[in-house]
């Protein structure tokens, strides 16, 4: 996951599983809703108004009873993607913020958002350049030769247009 210094232009709706003086910090934070069994039981009845969770490691008991809820639908809070943290104000500040995860499918393609087609084109360029150089921070170090090969850049149902690697964050 990156955190992109304009955001991806959308707002995202986040919950917090949280008791006590956690709760308090995520209803600081900007958390949509927060609470424990009673959230659980809002969303085993059918509420998914949601994008992202976040939960403390507490909670996990309460929130892997509705895993198969969640999982297929992208939401279950995962300690890799940092959405399971004692630190729920930086976690949900940064969700909000923007930040992205991005994966790898099965040839080698990263898929992430950079924004918006109504950004300027500055704003996407910074945001590709973060998202490039995380990936290339997360290079493992067995790999060799040339990481980044291609890079392309499209709207959500648009042509690619290919940008060279090197102009794309002065990568080589």
């Amino acid at each position: 996951a990156v955190v992109l210094p304009h955001g991806t232009g959308k707002d995202v709706r986040v919950i917090c599983f949280a008791r006590g003086e956690k709760a308090k910090e995520a209803e600081e934070a900007g958390a949509m809703e927060v609470g424990a069994e009673e959230l659980m039981q809002k969303i085993q009845g059918g509420w998914f108004d949601f994008d992202k969770a976040v939960a403390t490691p507490d909670m996990m008991a309460v929130v892997g009873r509705i895993g198969k809820l969640l999982g297929p639908r992208g939401l279950m809070p995962n300690p890799k993607v940092g959405t399971v943290t004692m630190n729920v104000n930086q976690a949900i500040s940064d969700l909000k913020g923007g930040k992205v995860e991005y994966r790898v499918d099965k040839a080698g393609n990263v898929h992430a958002p950079v924004g918006r087609v109504s950004f300027d084109a500055e704003k996407i360029e910074e945001n590709a350049r973060a998202l490039l150089a995380a990936l290339v921070r997360a290079r493992p170090a067995s790999s060799k030769g040339a990481y980044v090969r291609r890079v392309t850049m499209s709207s959500s149902q648009g042509p690619g247009v290919d940008i060279a690697p090197s102009e794309a964050g002065g990568l080589s």
